[in-house]
C-alpha cells in the first residue's frame, strides 16, 4: 500500500460514523480539559482508559489522541487570557500572549494561537505521512550523548537570548537545573535535596511550578488593584483578524515552530513541552528586536503553539513504529494498545493499516474540527475577563489549587505552589525570566539521565561527545554560541563605557 493509498484508506475509515463520533468526543473533551488550568490531558486520558475496554482499539486510540492534541488548543486559552498555563506545554505562550491581552489585542492573540496551532498540526501531519519511516530510522540514530549535547545547546541558547541579559538568563537556567535535581536519583536511589520530605521523593511537581511562576505570581502582582477589570473590549470577528504586519510576523515563526516540533516530537523521550520552549528560544534568538519578547510579541505565541501541536502529532512516530513512548501521555497511549493486545513496532503499518492510517486521517479531521470549534468560542473566552478582578482572583486561585491537587493528590503541592508564586513575584520584580527557570527544570533531568548514560557506555570517557558526529555538531554549536554571546556582552559594555565618556 502506497502512501497516498494508505491516506485515502485512512480518510474513509476515520469518516465512518462509529469512529467519527469518538474523534469529535475526544477533541471537544480535550479542549475543555486544556482550558481548565492545571488539569491537562494526562488526567483526562487516565480517566478514559477504562472506557477503551468497550470500544474498538482504533476508535479508542483516535479518541485518546483527540484529547491529547485538543488539550494543546485549550491550554493556550487560559495561558493567554489569565496567564494560567492550562498545560505545561502552553506555559511559554503566556509570556507574550498575556501582554497582548493587556495591550487590548486579545482577539488577535487568541486567533494567532488557534491559527498557528492548526498550521503546526498540518505540518506535523504532512511530516508524519511523508517521512514516518525516515523519522523512525533517524530517531534510532540518536544516542544518549547526542540527546545530552542537543539539550545542553538548547539551554545555552535559552540563557543567551535577549542581548545584555546573559548573566540573569544563565542564573535562571542554573536555578531551574538545581530544582530539577530534587527527588530520588534514578541510578543510585539516593534522595537529593528532599530535606526529609517524602512528598519531594518524586521531585517538584511541574504543574505546581508552572502555575506558581505564572498564575499565582500574576495574582500577587495585581492584587493591589482589586477593582481593576480585565478585558473590557468586545471581540467581534473583525477584531480577531490580525493586521497584515502581524500576519507577516507570524508566518516564519509558525513554519519554523512546525518544523522544530515535528522533529523533536519524533525523538523518543522529548515531547511537546521541550518543542514549545525551544521554539520560543529560537524565535528570540533570530528576532531583530529580541527585547520585544515578553512584552507582546506575536511571534512568541505563534512559534511555540505551532511547535507543540506539530510535536503532539509526530510523537506518535516512535510510539507506533518503535514502541517507545516519547512522554508519559504517549505511555498511556501505548498502554491502551497493550490492553487490546496490540504490539506497536516497525511492522505496524503493514499489520494494522486501518489503525495507523485511520489515526493519521483523524488528526486532520480533528484539527479542522478544533479550528471550527475554537474560533467562535473566542468571544466566550474573552467575556470571562469582563468579570472584575476582585471576583476573578478567588476563582483563579481555586482553579490553581484544584489543578495542582488533581495531579498527585497531595496538599503539599498546594503549599508549594503558594511559595513558588511568591518567589516568582519577587523574581519578576528583579526582571528575571521565569520561562528560563522552567526550561532548565524541564531539561535538567533529561540532560542528567542522558549524560550519565553516555558516560556509563563510554566507561567515563568524555570524548564520546566528540567522537559521535551528531553530538560533536551540537558541542561545536554550543561553544560557538557561548563565544558569540560573550563577545556581544563585551561589545555592549565597551559601547556603554564610550557613551559615558562622551556624556562626561
Amino acid at each position: 500500500m502506497t502512501t497516498w493509498e494508505g491516506l485515502l484508506y485512512g480518510i474513509g475509515f476515520a469518516l465512518q460514523p462509529g469512529v467519527l463520533v469518538y474523534c469529535v468526543l475526544g477533541v471537544v473533551l480535550g479542549t475543555f480539559v486544556g482550558v481548565l488550568p492545571g488539569i491537562g490531558a494526562m488526567a483526562a486520558i487516565s480517566l478514559l482508559l477504562p472506557v477503551t475496554y468497550y470500544i474498538t482499539p482504533e476508535a479508542a486510540l483516535i479518541m485518546l489522541a483527540g484529547v491529547y492534541y485538543g488539550a494543546q488548543y485549550g491550554g493556550a486559552v487560559a495561558s493567554i487570557l489569565m496567564r494560567l498555563p492550562g498545560t505545561p506545554q502552553s506555559a511559554v505562550t503566556a509570556l507574550d500572549g498575556y501582554p497582548m491581552v493587556r495591550e487590548g489585542r486579545t482577539g488577535v492573540a487568541l486567533f494567532a494561537a488557534m491559527a498557528s496551532s492548526f498550521a503546526g498540526s498540518v505540518i506535523g501531519i504532512a511530516v508524519l505521512v511523508m517521512l514516518a519511516g525516515w523519522l523512525s530510522t533517524a530517531a534510532t540514530a540518536f544516542g544518549a550523548a547526542d540527546y545530552a549535547a542537543m539539550m545542553i545547546l538548547g539551554l545555552v541558547a535559552a540563557s543567551t537570548i535577549g542581548t545584555g541579559q546573559f548573566a540573569k538568563g544563565f542564573a535562571m537556567v542554573t536555578l531551574g537545573l538545581l530544582l530539577g535535581c530534587v527527588g530520588t536519583d534514578v541510578n543510585s536511589g539516593v534522595q537529593r535535596f528532599t530535606f526529609g520530605q517524602t512528598e519531594l521523593l518524586d521531585g517538584i511537581n511541574l504543574v505546581a511550578l508552572a502555575m506558581g511562576l505564572f498564575g499565582v505570581a500574576e495574582v500577587v502582582a495585581n492584587v493591589q488593584d482589586p477593582d481593576r477589570q480585565g478585558v473590557v473590549e468586545r471581540i467581534g470577528f473583525r477584531r480577531m483578524l490580525p493586521a497584515w504586519a502581524d500576519l507577516r510576523q507570524m508566518g516564519w515563526p509558525t513554519l519554523r515552530g512546525g518544523a522544530l516540533g515535528s522533529f523533536f516530537g519524533a525523538l523518543p523521550g522529548t515531547g511537546s513541552t521541550l518543542s514549545s520552549f525551544l521554539s520560543y528560544a529560537m524565535e528570540r534568538r533570530v528576532a531583530r528586536r529580541p527585547e520585544r519578547f515578553g512584552k507582546g510579541a506575536i511571534e512568541g505565541v505563534a512559534g511555540p503553539e505551532s511547535a507543540n501541536n506539530a510535536a503532539a502529532i509526530t510523537a506518535f512516530v516512535p510510539t507506533l513504529t518503535l514502541g517507545i513512548p516519547g512522554d508519559p501521555i504517549m505511555a498511556l497511549m501505548l498502554g491502551a494498545l497493550v490492553i487490546h493486545g496490540i504490539q506497536p513496532g516497525p511492522l505496524m503499518l503493514e499489520a494494522r493499516p486501518e489503525m495507523f492510517w485511520g489515526l493519521v486521517a483523524s488528526f486532520g479531521i480533528g484539527n479542522l474540527l478544533l479550528l471550527i470549534l475554537n474560533l467562535p468560542l473566542i468571544g466566550i473566552w474573552v467575556a470571562m475577563l469582563r468579570i472584575p478582578f476582585r471576583w476573578l482572583y478567588p476563582a483563579i486561585l481555586v482553579f490553581v489549587c484544584l489543578g495542582v491537587y488533581s495531579v498527585r493528590g497531595l496538599t503539599f503541592d498546594i503549599v508549594a505552589v503558594a511559595a513558588i508564586g511568591l518567589a516568582g513575584y519577587l523574581l519578576a520584580l528583579a526582571a528575571f525570566s521565569p520561562a528560563l527557570l522552567l526550561l532548565g527544570f524541564v531539561l535538567g533531568p533529561l540532560i542528567e539521565t542522558n549524560l550519565r548514560r553516555a558516560l556509563l557506555i563510554s566507561r567515563g570517557d568524555p570524548m564520546v561527545f566528540l567522537e559521535r558526529p551528531i553530538s560533536a555538531v551540537f558541542v561545536v554549536a554550543t561553544i560557538a554560541l557561548l563565544l558569540l554571546s560573550l563577545w556581544q556582552a563585551w561589545r555592549q559594555r565597551r559601547n556603554a563605557r564610550a557613551d559615558r565618556r562622551e556624556a562626561a
